[in-house]
């Protein structure tokens, strides 16, 4: 039995680092053989790269890692459900299992706002798994959230008065 808590919090980790970063916590790894082969967190900001999400990272990373663009037989742990960009970049790379804490009713393309991995053309099913680590996960994220607003409010309130 695999216990897909002691990898997410590995993704939780990396979601952390990425938060240091001023990015949105998201985190990844990606596990083989019982070992975490990959691990990146989201990017976009920090490296002004739109496709620098965690999953994408981790994706590549761990390709390079084990020398095949081919994920067969690793899974990959993500904090947040992943965008149809991720989603796709799932099937291509042949990944086994996705294992997601939060979902994401904007955006995520597992079982909210699509369902990518379930179209009928997609030549690779993928194992899905949702809301391991849930409360963490998405707790993390709106967090981060209600920090940004509240900077937003600091910033206007520091504005100067400019009288027309």
């Amino acid at each position: 039995m695999i216990d897909d808590t002691i990898w997410m919090k590995e993704a939780l980790l990396e979601a952390n680092k990425g938060r240091t970063l001023g990015e949105v916590p998201v985190g990844a790894v990606v596990v083989k053989e019982g070992q975490i082969i990959a691990r990146a967190c989201n990017q976009p900001i920090s490296s002004c790269n739109p496709v620098a999400h965690a999953e994408i990272l981790v994706l590549q990373s761990a390709a390079a890692a084990i020398g095949n663009y081919r994920l067969l037989d690793c899974d990959l742990y993500v904090t947040l459900e992943p965008c149809t960009m991720c989603a796709g970049a799932i099937v291509h790379s042949r990944i086994r299992r996705l294992i997601y804490g939060a979902t994401e009713p904007k955006a995520g393309a597992i079982v909210s706002a699509a369902r990518v991995l379930e179209q009928p053309q997609m030549n690779h099913r993928v194992e899905v798994a949702g809301g391991v680590l849930q409360d963490e996960c998405s707790g993390m994220i709106s967090e981060f959230f209600r920090f940004r607003r509240q900077q937003i409010r600091e910033q206007r309130g520091k504005q100067p008065f400019v009288d027309k």
